[in-house]
């Protein structure tokens, strides 16, 4: 009889369906964190990049844009995560503001495993724009 009862209120099979149950919150909540990781690494680099870019402008006397522009991208050239581009303008004579503005994106992971439990699709990447104003320098 011991043995029976045993038997009926035995838990042996109870992590596998805890495990299952659990699994994919945990990887979905990873999958989150590693998609705003790369968000935010993507925009500091945007903004640093910006900053230098409007930073090194400001001081050229002759080139100002081209010499953002270079700058700007030389700062997220080595960046592996993200795509950027940079527009600027401004500039031009001692006084005048240039304004270097840094638009990245990066894949959104969620958006594809949000489709396969039903969910909809969060739309296409994540993306943002990073943007610093400097006033040129004059002598």
């Amino acid at each position: 009889m011991s043995r029976i009862l045993c038997s009926i209120f035995s838990r042996d099979g109870d992590e596998f369906a805890e495990t299952a149950i659990a699994m994919p919150l945990v990887l979905l909540i990873t999958i989150a964190l590693i998609n705003l990781s790369m968000a935010g690494f993507a925009s500091v680099n945007a903004n640093n990049a910006a900053n230098y870019g409007a930073r090194v402008g400001s001081v050229y006397q002759q080139n100002v844009a081209a010499a953002a522009y270079k700058a700007a991208m030389q700062s997220v050239s080595q960046a592996k995560i993200g795509k950027y581009t940079v527009g600027v303008k401004g500039g031009g004579f001692p006084g005048a503001q240039i304004s270097v503005a840094v638009t990245w994106d990066v894949p959104n992971l969620m958006g594809s495993l949000l489709r396969f439990v039903g969910g909809s699709s969060l739309g296409g990447d994540l993306k943002g724009t990073a943007v610093s104003t400097f006033r040129q320098e004059g002598w």
